[in-house]
């Protein structure tokens, strides 16, 4: 017979104590290996099967599914472990990581619902942008927008989906589909967030994203206002060009000279028109946007632009009497100075009243008026006074000889009462 030694006793008392133990911790950790890549097989399998993450089959797609494979096979490990620590009575060493895994998990369904609510908006909003531009290509709404002269209609129907498409009216479809993409996409976001409850991170991203979604129906008006104010103006625009070339506005300008033969007065009044409406309208834009100062530039730039254009009104129009008035003057008198100087002198004025209507440095325009006509006044003084001395010496010895018998032809008063 054997006899048991303490030594001996103690090490059976082990070993009958910590076998099972040890020997079920490895069963769970076997038994979690294989678990772990059961699920990450079934994983990959299963998101691999979805047409929206099978669409993009090439590295995009594959190392999102392997990430979240590999994702799911480190929890079941986490989990495993946790579990296999229990029977070793090691509890109080793994209470920290023992209290994060129940965090996690505890976290896990508000991270996975607004992940399936994202995911959930994200495909509505893709089918719906892809309705909208199907719908607007069906009714072939390029062809209005290019009547309308917002953009240019493409010459063969073209497939949205094609990036080749040309980007003229097509791309305007485009934007309308990512307009509403964005109208749905925008308030799922924000209910993904909330759903996560972390308030540092959803507050303001909220915050954010409630700004932006306000501000789409004020920039959507003032696109539409834009575009209403682009479509007038273009009518104007040729109402005012064909109005004036009818009534023979520029054979009339381009006879008295000045022109060149390629510019066409009427097409300048008519792009003028169309500039001045589409700056009403970029003032009325920006108001809608609440962009006050950039409302009070415009404003204040249309209004430069309006005295800016009848100065140069004004001064177009002194050209055109100064020509007229030097044509007149030089059938009348024949050719001599007087023609050019007259010209000159009513074109002088036009330009310093254009410039004092356009508010362009109002004192200097009178301080250069003045001086040029008190220059001119100088010059004529030196000229007669200096160059024609003989001849003002004999008008003066004429005046003064002229005077005197005058005097000597009127008798004094006393003698003509006395007789």
């Amino acid at each position: 017979m054997f006899e048991t030694t303490p030594q001996m006793a103690y090490m059976r008392d082990q070993l009958v104590g910590w076998g099972p133990r040890i020997l079920l911790a490895i069963v769970i950790l076997v038994a979690t290996y294989f678990i772990a890549r059961a699920l990450r097989w079934g994983v990959v399998r299963i998101v691999g099967a979805i047409p929206f993450f099978a669409r993009g089959a090439g590295r995009s797609g594959e190392a999102l599914t392997s990430s979240l494979g590999a994702l799911v096979y480190w929890l079941i490990w986490l989990v495993g472990l946790l579990a296999a620590m229990q029977p070793l009575g090691l509890t109080q060493a793994m209470e920290p990581i023992n209290a994060l895994t129940h965090q996690v998990f505890a976290y896990a369904p508000q991270v996975i619902g607004a992940a399936l609510i994202f995911f959930v908006g994200l495909i509505f909003a893709r089918i719906v942008r892809n309705i909208v531009e199907a719908a607007l290509g069906a009714i072939r709404v390029e062809r209005l927008l290019g009547r309308l002269g917002l953009c240019t209609p493409p010459a063969e129907p073209v497939i949205l989906s094609d990036p080749a498409a040309p980007a003229s009216c097509m791309s305007l479809v485009r934007v309308c589909g990512a307009v509403v993409f964005t109208l749905i996409i925008i308030p799922v976001s924000i209910a993904a967030l909330q759903t996560l409850g972390i308030s540092s991170i959803v507050t303001p991203s909220v915050a954010v994203l409630q700004t932006v979604l306000e501000a789409i129906p004020r920039v959507i008006a003032a696109a539409l206002l834009l575009a209403i104010a682009f479509v007038i103006a273009q009518w104007v625009r040729q109402l005012i060009a064909n109005t004036l070339a009818s009534l023979g506005f520029d054979q009339a300008l381009g006879s008295l000279g000045g022109l060149s033969a390629t510019t066409r007065p009427s097409a300048v009044a008519a792009m003028i028109a169309l500039i001045a409406i589409m700056l009403f309208a970029a003032v009325e834009a920006a108001s809608l946007l609440a962009f006050d100062s950039v409302a009070v530039m415009l404003t204040q730039v249309t209004e430069l632009g309006g005295h800016v254009v009848f100065g140069s009104v004004i001064i177009l129009v002194g050209v055109i009497m100064g020509r007229i008035v030097a044509r007149v003057v030089g059938d009348s008198v024949g050719e001599s100075g007087l023609p050019s100087i007259l010209k000159y002198a009513v074109i002088a004025l036009a330009v310093a009243i254009g410039l004092r209507f356009m508010g362009l440095a109002n004192e200097i325009v009178n301080l250069a008026f003045g001086l040029i006509l008190g220059s001119a006044a100088v010059a004529c003084a030196l000229a007669f006074g200096l160059g024609g001395r003989e001849t003002a010496h004999q008008l003066l010895q004429k005046w003064v000889a002229d005077c005197l018998a005058s005097r000597r032809r009127t008798p004094p008063p006393g003698e003509g009462q006395g007789e």
